[in-house]
């Protein structure tokens, strides 16, 4: 189905969801036990597992927990055609537009929710509607760092790179100066999560085109405009394609094998296992990477500066509190519960991963939590130089067109960039206007 198609599905289905979710009578048993999702494997599912046995002793309220990563939108929507949702639900922020068009998500009143002054009120932002409610708590934030290999940047004689032009031979240089010393042409220097998979490669290319002035979307009062084929992206697109498609000594890229099929639990793989030695991604995969390659063997950096700027995409998750339940004053509780600093603060200690990266609550020290200069670097940067994505009904349709389209030109490298990316601008422009928030 077209970005369009799936955008006016949404949109024809909001009311009929809302009014068998939202506005009816509560679902299910109010004695029944809490039901919980979050987007998890294993080992983040095992920190809120701590995490919710610490609020069923502390309040005697039951939580009925399901860990769901594979499938988890497909799932939660036939959840909702059954209207028979969840009672409450950690995912990315990115699911918020759908959930608020489709009344799958109630609406928060921050005023009424104990513990809400305390949180940042950045953090609040990645809660807000389309509309300007709340339809969602934060629960955790994050920026985008960039992860190197400092052992072969160190034997090459690299500086860590502060602009694009260092990073860029930085990663020339792992691809053919044999860092690992195995005499083999066998690393690489970026490692791309490129699958169009949920659009991955408009998430991680993204920083990159804002660095360079460009844009998916541009807000332009209370509306957008398209910008994907702004100079600034176009700009973006010809420097990223340069690492797909400029070969260097035995006709390699300095992006890793496969890169455009890769997703991103596959790519880091290719950072543990000493293949690819520059890693734009979360700082959630410290925890992974200080066992291998190990945490003497890397270092975390704010993303060199392009040529305008050094942004990066700051995302985070939010608790939403599902509509049709039979214990909202329950849902209430827990969501009130995990923005606690001591809820918080055992979000962050989760090993290998934490499940809370950045705090969302103010009266929470990251420095004194973490005692890592790398977490500080992040908080840094958050504070700093992260941005979300456009705050639209559903940003889905424009980033997962977007990918395809990067995709198709960092595979084709004769194709006509400006061309490619005019043609994505209409499409883009189409679905903003199903979405009734065209300029």
């Amino acid at each position: 189905m077209s970005g369009l198609r799936r955008s006016a599905a949404v949109l024809a289905a909001a009311s009929l969801l809302a009014a068998g979710c939202g506005t009816g009578a509560p679902q299910g048993d109010p004695n029944a036990p809490l039901e919980v999702w979050t987007r998890s494997l294993d080992d983040t599912a095992k920190v809120y597992e701590k995490i919710f046995a610490d609020f069923t002793a502390k309040t005697g309220i039951k939580i009925d927990y399901k860990p769901v990563y594979n499938d988890f939108d497909k799932r939660m929507q036939e959840r909702a055609a059954s209207k028979d949702l969840p009672d409450l639900v950690i995912t990315d922020v990115s699911a918020l537009g759908v959930y608020q068009s489709q009344g799958m998500a109630t609406e928060i009143d921050r005023a009424g929710f104990a513990g809400g002054a305390d949180l940042v009120e950045r953090a609040w932002g990645n809660a807000k509607g389309s509309d300007g409610k709340y339809y969602g708590v934060p629960i955790s934030t994050q920026a985008q760092a960039t992860f190197i290999r400092k052992d072969w940047r160190e034997k090459l004689g690299k500086p860590v790179p502060t602009t694009w032009a260092e990073l860029v031979d930085l990663a020339k240089a792992f691809t053919t100066g044999d860092p690992d010393g195995n005499g083999q042409s066998d690393t690489y220097g970026m490692l791309v999560p490129g699958s169009t998979d949920r659009g991955y490669l408009a998430w991680w290319a993204s920083s990159y085109i804002w660095q360079a002035g460009g844009d998916i979307l541009a807000q332009d009062g209370g509306k957008y405009r398209v910008a994907v084929d702004s100079p600034g992206t176009v700009a973006a697109v010809e420097w990223l394609r340069g690492m797909f498609c400029d070969t260097v000594a035995g006709g390699r890229p300095v992006v890793q094998p496969g890169a455009l099929t890769t997703i991103t639990n596959d790519a880091h793989t290719f950072f543990e296992q000493g293949k690819a030695g520059i890693y734009l991604t979360g700082p959630y995969m410290m925890g992974r990477f200080d066992k291998a390659p190990g945490k003497d063997k890397y270092e975390v950096i704010a993303s060199p500066k392009g040529p305008n700027g050094s942004a990066v995409l700051g995302e985070g998750e939010n608790m939403y509190l599902m509509a049709g339940s039979a214990r909202p004053a329950d849902q209430k509780k827990l969501a009130e519960f995990l923005v606690s600093p001591d809820a918080q603060k055992a979000g962050m200690q989760g090993v290998p991963r934490p499940v809370v990266r950045l705090p969302v609550n103010s009266k929470v020290d990251v420095n004194a939590v973490y005692n890592d200069p790398r977490w500080s670097t992040v908080a840094k940067v958050y504070a700093d130089s992260a941005r979300p994505f456009p705050n639209v009904p559903n940003f889905q349709p424009f980033r997962q067109q977007t990918a395809e389209t990067l995709n198709a030109l960092f595979a084709r490298c004769g194709i006509d960039i400006r061309g490619e990316l005019g043609k994505l601008a209409a499409n883009l422009n189409k679905e903003l206007k199903a979405q009734g928030i065209a300029k």
